[in-house]
């Protein structure tokens, strides 16, 4: 196997002509060059210089060698402004992954912020729930993914590295009609007696809101499992019951719903950022996650961890 180093000191000798000019130009020894070039010769297995007292002469071989180490310097150079433009983030691709109420609510805000930044950057962003999150993130199809989790489920494993972005308070939301409704902030055992209306399919809030009515005191009465946010306010305007919901869920409330701030004890979702520990974060998404950290800072609904 050829030395790429040594091809380079070589072609620099055949443009120089002379191996006393190009140890001059690199601030080496001519014995030192003249030493590298018979190696890269022992290498070769053939002579690739003709040596005169006026400098070298480059044989048939040695002339093909140096159009290959020039095509090489062109391609080494190539490769190092391919990577200061990565590095600079003057390209390349950033894959994200998150959740639907996140998408909502923080994620915009770090976006927008970051395509004014680095609009060279792709970004594709990939929404699922906790399930196909975990898959992209394994799979490599996203370089990180917000999360979420609780107190009584927390993600902890050892082949992932977890920042924690902001707290998610959870709010109650009743009709404008409920007697309550004009509570600056409410207790969930004022509601002990209210339908309730949760997510279906197992959704992470149903079981918060489980925990949470236990600990209070009471076993829920579910009167309808809405599939999404919008829906549950539907129902709530409508007076079907009253419902729990991640305060980053309500960036729209519609008409005939008030939001009640719940005293605590009350279930605090977490926000998260989870990548691979194996996986180091390239320029581009460390910048993204900066942008992150500061819409989680500036979100007036969500609070620091």
């Amino acid at each position: 196997m050829l030395d790429v180093r040594r091809i380079l000191l070589f072609t620099e000798v055949a443009r120089r002509g002379s191996v006393t000019a190009t140890a001059r130009a690199l601030n080496y020894t001519p014995s030192a060059v003249s030493q590298q070039v018979s190696r890269l010769e022992a290498e070769a297995g053939q002579p690739l210089l003709e040596r005169h007292a006026r400098g070298v002469t480059l044989t048939d071989a040695g002339r093909a060698l140096a159009l290959r180490g020039e095509r090489i310097e062109r391609e080494l150079t190539a490769a190092e402004n391919e990577l200061a433009d990565f590095a600079g983030l003057r390209t390349g691709t950033l894959r994200i992954g998150t959740f639907p109420t996140v998408g909502a609510s923080l994620l915009p805000r770090a976006v927008i912020a970051f395509r004014e930044a680095h609009s060279d950057v792709r970004l594709t962003v990939r929404s699922a729930r906790i399930a196909g999150l975990w898959a992209m993130l394994e799979n490599r199809e996203v370089e990180m993914s917000l999360m979420w989790d609780y107190d009584w489920n927390r993600i902890d494993r050892e082949d992932i590295v977890v920042t924690s972005l902001a707290d998610d308070p959870p709010a109650l939301l009743v009709s404008k009609d409920h007697p309550l409704a004009d509570r600056p902030m409410a207790a969930l055992a004022d509601f002990a007696n209210d339908p309730w209306i949760t997510r279906a399919d197992h959704h992470p809030v149903a079981e918060a809101l489980a925990r949470s009515c236990h600990t209070a005191g009471f076993e829920p009465q579910i009167a309808y499992e809405a599939h999404d946010y919008q829906e549950a306010q539907a129902m709530v305007a409508a007076g079907i019951g009253v419902a729990l919901a991640p305060t980053l869920a309500l960036e729209g409330i519609r008409g005939g719903v008030s939001v009640l701030p719940l005293q605590p004890p009350a279930p605090v979702r977490r926000i998260l950022l989870v990548r691979m520990a194996d996986h180091a974060l390239t320029p581009a998404a460390q910048a993204f996650a900066g942008f992150l950290r500061d819409s989680a800072t500036a979100s007036p609904r969500a609070t620091p961890p």
